[in-house]
């Protein structure tokens, strides 16, 4: 009978344990904590759930760090540009600003702006070949050999002819068969020949030594930029004396005129020419043939 009674009294302590809340020491939670996955997510209402606790943790901050100054060092050496040839060139407009076509338009030629006055200068040394102190281009013929006015070409050292016309003026003592040195003044810029509405400029052009009757030749048979560019930004060395001869050899010694050819008719006029109205004079030792 007595552990009958014993029985029915733990019976009843477990019964009214299962339905009391679970409790811990001193307020410690004797609920199993909740895993990670479900922690953070807010319980539903009703559910008897805990609402999820958040916080923003800030992000480090940086150090400061103390600025780093570079050391000094000496001065940049300047690299010479390579050496392209034996000849050293010069720009051909000296002492002033200037501006120039770097493509083909009608001829391969460029015209060089620059100011009136401006001095045009040997690109390199050389003979003088040819010299045309007169300007007799008139619009009523527009004669192909007069076109570029007054004008200096030489034979330079290289073999190669270069031309500089619509000259204001030729320089004393510029004239056929003289020697001239690369920058050595042979004229100034100016606006003669068919250049006479446009402003002051300089007609530019590279070809190879030909007779007078040739003139087509003489006013440009080779693009001339890019070495007016090496010349004028410190490369000198560059040479056109290989595309030059190029040149020659494909089209020959003495081309046709494809470009600009025929003038207008000549007015009648019985006024007889002076002594002195040829248009220009040649290097009397000159040799058509002299560019090998």
């Amino acid at each position: 009978m007595r552990s009958t009674r014993w029985v029915a009294a733990t019976a009843a302590l477990l019964a009214v344990a299962a339905c009391s809340p679970a409790t811990g020491v001193a307020g410690v939670s004797a609920r199993t904590p909740a895993s990670p996955g479900t922690s953070g997510a807010p319980s539903s209402p009703g559910t008897g759930g805990s609402a999820a606790v958040t916080a923003t943790i800030p992000p480090p901050t940086p150090e400061r760090q103390a600025s780093v100054r570079a050391p000094e060092g000496d001065d940049p050496v300047r690299v010479p540009p390579p050496k392209l040839s034996k000849y050293t060139y010069t720009f051909p407009v000296r002492g002033c600003r200037v501006s120039y076509q770097r493509r083909l338009l009608v001829l391969p030629k460029t015209t060089i702006w620059a100011a009136e006055g401006c001095a045009f200068v040997a690109p390199v040394g050389g003979v003088v070949d040819e010299v045309n102190t007169r300007n007799r281009w008139l619009p009523s013929t527009d004669a192909g050999a007069h076109r570029e006015g007054r004008f200096v070409t030489i034979i330079g050292d290289d073999g190669v002819r270069y031309l500089g016309g619509h000259l204001d003026s030729v320089a004393d003592g510029i004239r056929p068969g003289v020697r001239v040195s690369g920058g050595q003044v042979l004229g100034t810029v100016g606006n003669s020949g068919n250049a006479r509405t446009t402003g002051p400029n300089l007609y530019f052009a590279i070809s190879w030594k030909t007779g007078p009757s040739l003139w087509w030749v003489r006013r440009g048979m080779v693009e001339p930029w890019d070495y007016l560019d090496a010349w004028l930004s410190g490369n000198r060395t560059l040479s056109p004396r290989q595309e030059t001869l190029a040149m020659r050899a494909r089209l020959g010694e003495s081309p046709r005129c494809t470009v600009l050819c025929t003038s207008k008719k000549t007015p009648k006029t019985t006024k007889s020419p002076k002594p002195d109205d040829d248009p220009f004079t040649l290097n009397p030792t000159g040799n058509p043939a002299t560019m090998q």
